[in-house]
């Protein structure tokens, strides 16, 4: 037998949709032949429970099975004619079993069509990191919750100064068309601010006028931009999650000496200064990744990760982590998540 035959056969018996509309129907069909019920014109309900789960060629499968069985019950053991009424009710039951599993058909594809067209979007909207600038090596990852066909928020940029490295990680509220319209606005202001500004808290604050101006009154984004400059970093954090810097294994999350308001809100962040040492590793994310639960409710324990962020290959250190991660929830993750780690290697 040909491969694409068997591998056609192997589809159809993993079809739990085929399979439960064809139980239903076999348990009709025994039930009536055990005189219980007059259950001819039910048999194909059986369809309509296969249109449910699976597409509409199967669940036309289903549904012409269970007319002909209908049909044949009908004929051999029903001895008035009312028999065949049932049988045509059935059709007509099966008919729209059919229509339904159709309509279900193309809904499902037109979603598939706007999950390609979102993660283009997305992919389009988040340009490559590059593997080093400067002094710094980099790696980022985006993951996209795979729980709805949507663009998100979050966004990252890195880019080449003459003040130093300076990178991004933000998170707009909300998701959809809305909340890419805000970050692909966030990401173009920081290309241009990044080099014009003497500082990250006047990028910030350059950001903070685009968003309040793009922006709805409700809309905001959490951000936190820093510069790689030397020996030194410097932090400005507008409402973000605190980036984590790792030296010789050493922990230690960069927490602005003040909170500042998110940007859109009025952000005037206070500045964090660092060493930078050569080998340390700076890790910025969004809140996707210390906000993602399990089964029983409990957040990613992001500190009992950091050790693999010392992984020789940056790649898999986030590689790593991710997969972390999708262990800890356990099926997919519900919020978009962008990571980027940067290594100081003069």
């Amino acid at each position: 037998m040909p491969r694409s035959t068997l591998g056609r056969l192997g589809l159809l018996a993993r079809d739990r949709g085929l399979q439960a509309g064809f139980a239903v129907l076999a348990l009709f069909v025994l039930a009536d032949l055990r005189r219980e019920l007059l259950l001819t014109a039910t048999y194909s309900a059986s369809a309509i429970v296969a249109s449910m789960l699976t597409t509409a060629r199967r669940t036309a499968a289903v549904a012409l099975t269970s007319v002909l069985l209908a049909v044949a019950v009908g004929y051999v053991d029903e001895s008035d004619d009312e028999w065949l009424l049932r049988a045509w009710l059935g059709a007509a039951l099966g008919m729209l079993a059919v229509v339904s599993a159709t309509v279900r058909d193309r809904r499902e594809e037109r979603l598939r069509r706007m999950t390609v067209i979102a993660a283009t979007a997305q992919q389009a909207l988040l340009s490559s990191v590059p593997q080093r600038l400067a002094d710094v090596d980099l790696a980022a990852r985006y993951v996209s919750a795979t729980a709805a066909a949507q663009v998100g928020g979050d966004l990252y940029e890195v880019a080449s100064t003459p003040y130093g490295v300076r990178l991004i990680v933000g998170d707009v509220k909300g998701k959809g068309i809305e909340a890419a319209q805000v970050a692909a606005s966030v990401l173009s202001a920081f290309r241009h601010a990044a080099s014009a500004e003497a500082d990250v808290g006047a990028v910030a604050r350059a950001l903070d006028t685009t968003v309040s101006q793009r922006a709805s009154d409700e809309d905001f984004v959490t951000a936190v931009i820093v510069e790689l400059a030397a020996d030194r970093l410097t932090v400005a954090s507008a409402g973000h999650p605190a980036p984590l810097l790792v030296i010789e294994r050493a922990v230690t999350a960069l927490d602005p000496p003040e909170h500042s308001l998110p940007l859109g809100l009025g952000a005037d962040p206070v500045l964090l200064t660092h060493d930078w040492p050569a080998g340390a590793r700076l890790l910025l994310y969004t809140d996707g990744l210390v906000e993602a639960r399990d089964r029983r409710g409990r957040f990613f324990p992001l500190d009992d990760h950091v050790d693999g962020l010392s992984h020789p290959s940056l790649d898999h250190a986030l590689d790593h982590l991710v997969d972390e991660l999708v262990l800890h929830v356990g099926a997919h993750v519900d919020d978009d998540l962008a990571l980027v780690l940067a290594e100081h290697r003069p």
